[in-house]
């Protein structure tokens, strides 16, 4: 176990807390005009599920469960969880699909993504950046229209709505953050 200073815990991180491993679901730093500032979490327990928030002062130490941080590529999902092969020695690993949520519009066949193994079991995932995705519906372009006026909705092939420039057409390939969904720039392939 290594001991981390609060402030420093980020989505996705496995803490220890009271001998149990807990993914980090939130995690926010706030700084009140007065007081001490703290770091917020919410986090699920990895044996069961089990939901928590948590609350200390910045600079109180956390105790960060190893994990190794292992590249492997997507396969498939189905209703029993997403499946990945590490890209090493081929070795399938399953997450489940409540671990996954609502990133799971982003996944697409042969991307590479970096999942948490603690003691050899998938306990976390972090997804490329961005991905590039194609427009399927969105409204004409009004001619006139400049593309620093406004944005108009959009929505893409994985079914994810999101907001596009005006000067962007059904079937244009665009790139997407997947932190939030926004429209980033246009694919350059």
């Amino acid at each position: 176990m290594v001991k981390v200073i609060a402030s420093s815990l980020r989505k996705g991180n496995i803490i220890d807390l009271e001998g149990k491993l807990y993914v980090i679901l939130t995690a926010e730093n706030i700084h009140p005009g007065k007081g001490t500032p703290v770091t917020q979490i919410d986090a699920r327990r990895l044996s069961d599920g089990v939901k928590i928030a948590e609350r200390w002062r910045t600079t109180e130490q956390v105790e960060r469960a190893h994990v190794e941080e292992k590249e492997h590529t997507f396969l498939y999902g189905d209703a029993d969880g997403f499946y990945f092969m590490n890209t090493e020695n081929y070795e399938q690993v399953t997450l489940p699909a409540d671990l996954i949520g609502d990133d799971a519009v982003y996944l697409q066949p042969e991307m590479k993504v970096f999942l948490s193994l603690h003691e050899g079991i998938a306990v976390g995932y972090e997804l490329p950046q961005r991905v590039t995705l194609e427009v399927v519906e969105t409204e004409p372009t009004v001619k006139g229209q400049t593309s620093a006026s406004s944005y108009k909705p959009a929505v893409l092939s994985n079914g994810l709505r999101t907001m596009v420039p005006p000067h962007i057409n059904v079937g244009t390939r665009i790139v997407v953050m997947t932190v939030d969904g926004s429209y980033s720039e246009r694919a350059k392939d």
